[in-house]
């Protein structure tokens, strides 16, 4: 027998319809009236973190996203790798009375305060839109810049302006560059991210030789005046772009850190602090002990730098493209291996001319690996919804290997090598290194127990 469908049967089918909408009400006249609901609901305020979630991942706009934050990351991080040209010059006719351990706390504190900085940085950029955060990090360090060409007078100076309040804005900049990349794209995302933080060694590889050159002509007052003018109108440019695709949704606490209750961010945590404390020393020790052990000009020494920077921005993007055929985490493992080989196996043993240039290349491929896939990995194992803050976490690790290693690194050569023996400080990094990969491996079983399979 055929039933007609009653008047309340035909409300209970409509209202199942139409659940979650804001307002409950036992039936609509005509679909304006729903209209008119859902169009009341609140929406962002220009400062609130906002979403474009109706953009397709591995899409253009992400790619819009990656150009953005690889310039956004070519001046923070450049202007970082780039300090040694202003050492040199504070060292020879600045502060002459200075020692050299003093004026390299400068540079120390530009990438420890900012990966200090990398939880308050992640906060801001989940309740904030991440376009505001950008363009006032980008104002904070060039702002920083200026004043601190006018801070001549005084070491201390220097350090709170070149040093932590460039830092600061570094951070409001470093941390969205490369967390947001990774919510725009899912397949791609591990060349998207690898080509962001390729940023970071293209600004080395260019920056370095033209604060040289401005140092040189104009002194270190002027260099600092264009840079920071040059870092303002670059990075308010690209942070029209820095723009969220998901929302996250507001939560009670200010820092959740129940993710340390989790053991694989134990390990990747851990990881980041004994690789993050080797990462430096061959990065400063290289060019001396070409200098003092083999023999060679200021000149080879500089072209060593130039090396592993070149070799960083490939081998971040080179990673990239393999991790998807590896899997992250088992590539991120492997490049920290090979990192760590590339120091005792090409360095340790030999002063040849040869094998520095091998290291330097080998350390440079692989070094870039692990610094561009632990942004990967973190958006692999818990999302991207809380990316921002997760990875600030993970980079109070890299501000506690950054404390730990490079004057524990100079400590060693200083108090045990005498100045001279480089052997101590460059199996303290190493060893470190080799740790770090101990623990990636640990990352990679808990992750997945499957051996050969692909995590």
């Amino acid at each position: 027998m055929l039933h007609s469908k009653t008047p309340s049967d035909s409300s209970a089918s409509f209202n199942q319809q139409t659940v979650g909408c804001p307002t409950a009400a036992p039936s609509f006249s005509s679909e304006k009236q729903i209209d008119t609901v859902i169009d009341t609901q609140p929406k962002p305020r220009w400062w609130e973190s906002k979403s474009l979630e109706e953009k397709p991942v591995d899409g253009p706009y992400g790619w819009v996203v990656v150009v953005a934050g690889c310039f956004m990351l070519m001046f923070s991080m450049g202007c970082v790798n780039s300090y040694g040209s202003y050492q040199t010059y504070y060292h020879l006719n600045q502060f002459p009375e200075e020692d050299m351990s003093t004026l390299s706390w400068i540079g120390t504190l530009q990438f420890a305060v900012m990966n200090l900085f990398g939880i308050p940085s992640g906060i801001l950029c989940e309740r904030f839109d991440s376009r505001l955060v950008t363009f006032v990090g980008g104002v904070i360090m060039g702002v920083a810049l200026i004043i601190a060409s006018f801070c001549d007078s005084a070491v201390w100076k220097l350090m709170i302006t070149q040093g932590i309040m460039f830092a600061i804005g570094a951070s409001l900049v470093f941390i969205p560059s490369t967390s947001i990349p990774a919510q725009w794209f899912t397949s791609k995302r591990a060349l998207a991210v690898g080509i962001v933080v390729a940023g970071s060694g293209i600004g080395g590889l260019w920056l370095t030789p033209a604060t040289d050159s401005m140092i040189d002509n104009l002194g270190t007052g002027w260099a600092l005046r264009i840079t920071g003018i040059i870092v303002i109108a670059v990075n308010s440019v690209a942070s029209m772009f820095m723009r969220n695709r998901l929302k996250v949704a507001g939560r009670d606490k200010i820092v959740d850190l129940t993710i340390f209750r989790d053991i694989r961010f134990l390990f990747i945590f851990a990881g980041g602090v004994c690789g993050t404390t080797a990462y430096f020393t061959p990065l400063f020790s290289l060019p001396s002990f070409a200098v003092q052990v083999t023999g060679k000009s200021k000149s080879f020494s500089t072209n060593l730098i130039t090396i592993i920077n070149a070799a960083s921005t490939v081998g971040r993007v080179a990673t990239g493209q393999v991790a998807p055929f590896l899997g992250n985490i088992n590539t991120l493992s492997i490049c920290t291996c090979i990192a760590a080989l590339s120091i005792l196996v090409l360095w340790l043993p030999f002063h040849a001319t040869g094998t520095l240039i091998a290291c330097a290349i080998a350390y440079g491929l692989f070094c870039g690996g692990f610094i561009g896939l632990l942004p990967v990995v973190m958006a692999e194992l818990w999302g991207v919804q809380r990316i921002a803050t997760i990875i600030g976490l993970l980079y109070v690790a890299n501000f506690a290997g950054t404390m730990i290693g490079a004057p524990s690194s100079g400590a060693i050569l200083d108090n045990i090598g005498g100045g001279t023996n480089f052997k101590p400080s460059i199996a303290f990094s190493g060893a470190f290194m080799m740790i770090a990969f101990g623990f990636f491996v640990c990352l990679r079983f808990a992750t997945n127990r499957t051996p050969f399979k692909r995590v």
